[in-house]
């Protein structure tokens, strides 16, 4: 349970769920009017904190600035829109918030408002501690979150084109070749019938080409990714706070 001398350091913290799941920004703490101790803090939830949730923090804890609820993000997400432009919580709005909660709402009608607190310790009902207002603004942060954008995947698969190479063949021809009866060939000349006939075969060759396939590797493909870095614009609402002076009010 927080207590008086934490309503300065929780304000700014940071909130988690009972999970350890960032919440949110914590803006504005509501006291109770008869105790004066912390009841309620408001969370900024939603897009770029565009909501703002009540929490109690009746079991809350403060450690540094990380405030610890025992309540999870969603249920504090979907708390009870709450109007309280006049500081105070009334008691059919925090019966709704107790309930939203599942917490036991016993208080009485006299004691069933609280106080917003700012960052100056002033309370918003009216009472000043130094005679001066405090305007506070948000401001925008901006973050990333990352998400699948695609998938890429590798897939083989098999063509067939057509392949042309020149190739040297060799071939074998018939020569026809005479030559003259001399001393020396006379012998195997007349060496048969003087007059007769005769046939003589030779066998001739020739290459052709002949092709096969050998399949082996060429080289090794993978997927990897790369980071490239692009600059996009964002936009949302932030709240200010202006003051004007009212009455008969003369400027320093």
């Amino acid at each position: 349970m927080l207590n008086q001398d934490e309503i300065r350091e929780v304000i700014g913290a940071t909130a988690y769920d009972r999970d350890g799941e960032k919440i949110g920004k914590v803006g504005q703490v509501f006291l109770d009017d008869e105790s004066g101790a912390p009841e309620f803090v408001t969370v900024n939830t939603g897009f770029f904190g565009s909501n703002e949730s009540f929490v109690p923090v009746t079991d809350a804890q403060l450690s540094g600035d990380r405030l610890s609820v025992p309540y999870p993000k969603d249920r504090v997400k979907d708390a009870p829109n709450v109007d309280v432009d006049n500081g105070h919580l009334d008691h059919d709005q925090e019966a709704a918030l107790y309930a939203h909660y599942g917490a036991n709402y016993g208080r009485s009608e006299q004691t069933a408002q609280g106080t917003r607190t700012t960052d100056d310790g002033r309370n918003g009902s009216g009472g000043e501690t130094d005679g001066a207002m405090t305007r506070s603004e948000e401001r925008l942060e901006v973050g990333t979150a990352t998400h699948e954008a695609g998938r890429a995947r590798l897939r083989k698969y098999v063509t067939t084109e057509m392949e042309t190479q020149t190739v040297p063949v060799r071939k074998e021809r018939a020569v026809l070749e005479t030559e003259p009866i001399t001393s020396e060939n006379v012998d195997a000349a007349t060496s048969g019938p003087e007059i007769s006939e005769d046939e003589h075969e030779v066998v001739l060759h020739e290459e052709r080409p002949v092709t096969e396939t050998v399949a082996e590797p060429v080289e090794r493909v993978r997927l990897s990714t790369e980071e490239t870095t692009a600059e996009e614009q964002v936009s949302g609402e932030v709240r200010k706070e202006r003051i004007e002076a009212e009455g008969d009010v003369g400027r320093s």
